[in-house]
């Protein structure tokens, strides 16, 4: 049956996931954003405002009905509490895109969604990461009527903009015939995400509380991925795995300079160790990892690497690298071996 459903948002990574999948489904969709980046979805009807200025979104929305809204909101939480006054009682239900980063830091190993949250206001302006997506959150209940709150883990897939699996393409891919790209170790490190395409599908189906959205623990590792990588952008570098010990030795860091990984022991070790046993039993399901990487890779191919909205900090530098490499030197670990 052919419903209709707003997006706020609609053109980057996890919004334009939910349009493309909400039209496969046979949906019309309406999306709201300020119109000014990212690619819109063809076949959606777009509507353009501000969200922070509430009289330019109160016209774009105008006096129309929904029946399901998602937001991927990460900034001030005040533009979510406008939205969710806005459309309570025209929106059958409504689904905030918000993230694990609300739990209170570090995150326990094998937290569900009971783990303490930090702070937030919903009428707040931007703070931080966390802060904000909690004050989403808050401002998301001011809707009063069915709502999902989608914690999302680590977000892969086509269209990622952070830059993150990007990143990894772009320098295995570009790397000479035979030579070495530092990769992280064990091979066998369990690695935890969860791909757009899955995360708007589980919006898309509509569940209501909280939900910790992404894989179950060890849904790949970080060695299979980055040799899908290699594999399907045809390189001809060598991965040479490095020691948790040697990474930490050279003073680079996991999840930023070397995306996806963490290390196995210390602070960043739990972010891919969540329990998601409730998001699964509602529904939550994740493609094969190959699927994940193939699609991004023809994406970039399609539409070339994120230019101007890659977190900053994401990826080694050349610096980095050669503090890897040394390090690895020391220890003895060029031998490529996993």
């Amino acid at each position: 049956m052919s419903e209709r459903i707003l997006v706020l948002g609609g053109t980057h990574h996890v919004g334009r996931a939910v349009v493309e999948e909400a039209l496969r489904r046979g949906h019309a969709v309406t999306t709201v954003n300020r119109g000014q980046s990212g690619t819109p979805a063809a076949g959606a009807e777009a509507r353009h405002a501000d969200r922070t200025d509430v009289a330019a979104l109160t016209a774009a929305l105008g006096d129309d009905t929904w029946d399901a809204v998602v937001d991927t909101w990460s900034f001030a939480p005040s533009a979510v509490q406008a939205s969710a006054r806005a459309l309570s009682g025209r929106v059958g239900h409504y689904t905030y895109i918000s993230s694990r980063s609300v739990y209170t830091w570090p995150i326990p190993h094998g937290v569900d969604e009971s783990a303490p949250v930090v702070d937030g206001a919903p009428d707040a302006d931007v703070t931080d990461y966390a802060a904000d997506k909690r004050g989403g959150e808050l401002a998301a209940e001011e809707f009063g009527g069915d709502l999902l709150i989608a914690r999302a883990g680590l977000i892969l897939g086509p269209y990622e903009r952070v830059g993150r699996l990007p990143w990894w393409f772009r320098r295995i891919s570009q790397a000479a015939q035979g030579s070495r790209v530092p990769a992280p170790g064990p091979y066998d490190r369990p690695l935890q995400y969860i791909d757009a395409r899955d995360l708007a599908a589980f919006a898309l189906d509509r569940p209501v509380g909280v939900y910790d959205t992404v894989s179950r623990p060890g849904h790949t590792t970080i060695g299979l991925l980055l040799d899908e990588v290699v594999r399907v952008s045809g390189a001809g570098a060598e991965l040479v795995w490095l020691s948790p010990e040697t990474i930490e030795e050279a003073g680079v860091s996991g999840w930023t300079e070397l995306p996806i990984w963490v290390p196995p022991k210390g602070e960043l070790s739990s972010l891919h160790d969540s329990d998601t046993t409730k998001a699964h039993d509602a529904g939550l399901r994740c493609r094969p990892m190959p699927e994940t990487v193939g699609d991004t890779w023809a994406w970039l191919q399609a539409e070339g690497y994120p230019v101007g909205s890659a977190r900053a900090g994401t990826g080694l530098d050349a610096e980095g690298e050669a503090r890897l490499w040394a390090a690895a030197e020391t220890r003895g670990e060029l031998a490529s071996e996993r």
